[in-house]
């Protein structure tokens, strides 16, 4: 059977300040190569480094403007949701290659249904021994810029104590608590750790926070998550770092509204989880880049569901070293041949055919849940 040419194409991304770009000009070459169209709207990869040049070099094609992208396209990649101004692109049948959130963003996922479009989230792609490895090249960079953010938070002319991170010879230094023990957990660790901060890490598992012991020598305070323990930890927190992730579900409410009440004037909290919902009870809105924090209690809040779009170039080369083999196989193949090789790609599949067919998108969303096996 000879195989069918499709036109993969990539919009500029919308979100505030969000300067990644969902394809390089090395992926928009080797889907060239592949025999595929890919089609870039000028501009796409400006924040990233990458010219228009470097697009056309690469084999793809300009255009001047989104509509235009999406109306060509078979499949659309992206970095993040699509927005409200970008719903009246969709088509039946179209795939969407993305981050999705679909928990925390019922109104997409509506129109995703409504347009019956297939859409697959990068963040629900799985591997059989439990690794999320589209999200975690992002949780990484997350991880990592949560203390960054934190300690610069925590400087005094930004709303914070006045406290820093790693103290000096005859001053303490800063206590960091950490809910989640995963790759965003674990990046943080790393961080705060290197700074000098004196580091509680709060997980569910034993098996992983034994891990985790053996990785940092013992230097980690790590403690079973528990209403009990989280209530005791939070207080003691200049910075704390909400960290957990339920692959495809909201994020647990772990930090209550009066834990937070319990901290002290200046403190920061900073919840990677806050594109999943947030897992602090105080997160009530999402910020962005241009204004990022707000005050609570005292506590200085940071939302920002988009963390890596303030390091773009490395953020955009992370990301798509990890999303280029999937979309091969996706535009190298028709779709129900390309998740039936590849039980991964097709845990990332959360709408098809104006159905969820995630169960967890289901449970959080409120909406029936379909198998995809026994759609047409």
């Amino acid at each position: 059977m000879t195989r069918q040419s499709k036109v993969i194409g990539v919009p500029k991304e919308l979100k505030n300040n969000e300067n990644r770009v969902a394809l390089t000009p090395g992926g928009a070459s080797m889907l060239f190569l592949a025999g595929h169209q890919v089609v870039v709207e000028s501009g796409a990869g400006q924040g990233s480094g990458f010219a228009d040049e470097d697009y056309a070099k690469a084999g793809a094609d300009l255009l001047a403007d989104a509509a235009e992208v999406w109306a060509r396209s078979d499949m659309i990649m992206k970095v993040k949701e699509p927005l409200p101004e970008e719903y009246g692109y969709f088509r039946e049948g179209q795939l969407l290659f993305t981050y999705l959130h679909l928990a925390a963003a019922g109104e997409l996922a509506d129109h995703l249904l409504n347009k019956k479009v297939t859409g697959i989230a990068y963040e629900t792609i799985q591997l059989p021994n439990g690794s999320l490895p589209l999200l975690t090249p992002m949780s990484e960079v997350a991880g990592r810029m949560s203390v960054q953010i934190g300690a610069h938070l925590l400087e005094k002319f930004y709303g914070g104590r006045g406290i820093l991170l790693g103290g000096v010879p005859g001053v303490p230094p800063a206590n960091v608590v950490i809910l989640g023990g995963g790759i965003v957990g674990t990046n943080a660790a790393k961080m705060a750790l290197g700074l000098g901060a004196s580091v509680v890490m709060i997980e569910r598992s034993a098996d992983r926070m034994r891990a985790l012991d053996d990785i940092f020598g013992g230097r980690l305070i790590t403690l079973m998550s528990n209403p009990f323990n989280i209530a005791n930890a939070v207080p003691k927190a200049d910075l704390l770092i909400g960290a957990v992730l339920i692959p495809g579900a909201r994020a647990p409410r772990l930090v209550t509204e009066v834990m937070v009440q319990s901290m002290k004037p200046g403190a920061v909290i900073v919840d990677v989880a806050v594109d999943q919902g947030g897992s602090i009870e105080t997160i009530d809105r999402v910020t962005t880049h241009n204004d990022p924090t707000y005050v609570k209690h005292g506590v200085l809040h940071y939302a920002v569901a988009n963390m890596p779009g303030a390091v773009p170039r490395t953020s955009t080369l992370a990301l798509t070293n990890v999303t280029l083999p999937y979309a091969l196989e996706l535009a190298n193949s028709d779709f129900k041949q390309a998740i039936s090789l590849n039980y991964p790609l097709q845990l990332g599949v959360n709408t098809y055919q104006g159905n969820v067919t995630h169960p967890a998108v289901a449970e959080a969303s409120g909406l029936p849940y379909a198998k995809l096996a026994e759609l047409s």
